[in-house]
Parts: C-alpha cells; structure tokens; sequence
C-alpha cells in the first residue's frame, strides 16, 4: 500500500450529522466508517453519555479508526449487513455513506479505478474474498455479460464480456486496470459525452466482487430491528441502483401494509416515517465534484415517543 493516502472530503458532513439528531443520548451506528468524517463530527456533536459504533470492511479504514482516542467509539471490521447483531431496538440513530472513500478510488493498489494503472482487484476487505481478476478466470461468458448489464446498466455488455472472454483464451484475462479499461474502450461504439468508456463496467465488477446491493438489502432490514422507537435512518447513495433499493425500503415501511390472502385482517403498521430528500448545494459540488451523484434519504422508527413529536415535525 502507498505509505500517503489520498484525502477525503466527506459528503453531506453537516446535513447527515443533523438529520441523526446526535444530541439527544443513545447508542448511534456509523455503519460505513470509510475515513471518520463523519464519526468525528458525531463524536463532537453527540452526547457525553452517548455511544458510536462504526462498522468497515476495509482494513485501511480500521486502521484509520484506530487513530480515534475517544472512550465512547469502537470499530467494528465487517461489513454493515452485521447490523443485526445488536440488541433489538437499541440504537437512536444509523448513518449509511455508501460512498467509495477517495483514498480506495485513489490508491492504484485497491484496483478500484481506471485513471490508475493497477492490480485488478476492486475488493473491499483485501483480507478475504475473490478480486476481480481471479473471479475473471472462471466466470462464463452469460455471467460477465449480466454482471455488466444489470450492476453498471451498460448497454454494450454482450460486446465487452465476448472480448473479455475472448482475450482470457487467447492470453488470459487483463492483469491490471489499465488493460481492462483498454479492452473495455475498444468494445464500447459511443459513450455519454465526458464519461470513461470503462465507467459503467468498473461500477459493475466493484458492485458484484463486493455484493453491495445485497449487503445493502440486508443492512436496511436489519435497521428496523435494531433501531429504537424515533430513532433516524440516514443514507447517502450515489448511483440509481443504490438509490432505488433506499427508496423503495423506505416507501415499503412507510405506509399500511395489506394482506391480500386475509382480506379482514388488519393492517400491519407503519414501520417508518419518511422525513426528507436531500442533494448537495451547488457550493459544495463545486468543492467536491464527486458529491454531484449524491442523494441522501431521511426516515424515522415509528412509533415515535411523545417527547420526539415537536421535534419530529419540525424537521419535516
């Protein structure tokens, strides 16, 4: 690894901080620690008898979590889908960044990039699991092409997976990402104006070798269990596929939910409360360029405690 990683900037810093309502005492999660932004203004902001507990899959953000003196914080290293694992209604606030740290897009030995020429990798947790060169070696050709399609919505798929395949016959897969993103730019005929030919096929490999939508899936049930009555849930996505998943969650618990095969029967509940969507201002996109694809979805544990309902509608 580089001895220097990249900096970072934190999206949405203030406004998630915020929307967490970190003040009020409680047990709060940042479930992507990345590089601490975040926690840290937590930390300054929340109670003295609060806790914060972070989760992360990358080695590198542990290490930089243990730079954090702070009694009331620990580190966890596993992905968020282990959310569930607390006690049950126990946390007053869950904050999800599913952002790429700049330091993993920028450090050409994670391989999560084609602007640096490096190993082949795209892993999250370099301490296990399959890199996206040695999933290459095996994968068929209907599995590369869905993996293409349905992760980066890439309509040239079909084309990019037969010339990957076809270069691991003829002198095996790509070795670094500089030889993927090549082989993807000569299989691509035409790309949206100021877009890599190869950024939809790195946003697929990544999203697959790590399975994020699926962690994802499993983090935002896992959050009605262990989230207290009024307690937040706070998510900040950065592309469609992300986005949908939080959207539909949300929109799911956040209405009566029928039971068409018992048709007399009540209702089941309300689980959450839908609060707010929130984009980055202008200024800070013009700061943080990688910012602009962000979108950030607020939601509350119902029911909510009398004393959270002044406070509730006011932040509607």
């Amino acid at each position: 690894m580089t001895s220097s990683a990249p900096a970072h900037t934190t999206v949405l810093l203030q406004e998630a901080v915020q929307a967490l309502e970190v003040q009020r005492p409680g047990c709060y999660v940042d479930a992507t620690f990345g590089r601490g932004g975040h926690t840290r203004l937590i930390l300054e902001r929340m109670h003295p008898d609060s806790q914060l507990i972070a989760f992360d899959k990358d080695l590198e953000a542990v290490r930089e979590a243990g730079k954090i003196t702070d009694g009331r914080f620990s580190i966890r290293h596993e992905g968020f889908s282990h959310l569930g694992e607390l006690p049950l209604q126990s946390v007053a606030g869950i904050l999800m960044d599913l952002g790429v740290s700049s330091p993993q897009i920028d450090t050409p030995e994670r391989g999560f990039s084609f602007r640096f020429d490096g190993p082949l990798d795209m892993r999250m947790d370099t301490s296990r699991g399959e890199s996206v060169k040695e999933w290459l070696q095996r994968a068929e050709l209907a599995e590369i092409t869905r993996v293409i399609k349905e992760y980066g919505e890439e309509r040239f798929a079909v084309s990019i997976a037969k010339a990957i395949v076809a270069r691991r016959q003829d002198k095996g897969v790509p070795e670094t990402t500089a030889e993927l993103a090549q082989l993807v730019a000569a299989s691509v005929k035409t790309r949206e104006f100021g877009q890599d030919p190869a950024t939809r096929t790195f946003q697929a490999f990544r999203i697959f070798i790590n399975a994020e939508l699926e962690e994802l899936e499993q983090a935002l049930e896992a959050s009605l269990q262990v989230l207290a009555p009024g307690g937040r849930l706070v998510v900040i996505s950065f592309h469609s596929l992300e986005d949908r998943i939080v959207k539909q969650f949300i929109a799911k618990h956040a209405k009566e939910q029928y039971d068409r095969t018992k048709p007399f029967a009540k209702p089941q509940e309300m689980s959450l409360l839908s609060r707010k969507r929130i984009k980055p201002s202008m200024e800070e996109v013009q700061r943080n360029p990688r910012s602009r694809s962000a979108i950030m979805r607020v939601a509350q544990r119902l029911p909510l405690p009398l004393d959270w309902q002044e406070s509730a509608e006011a932040f509607a």
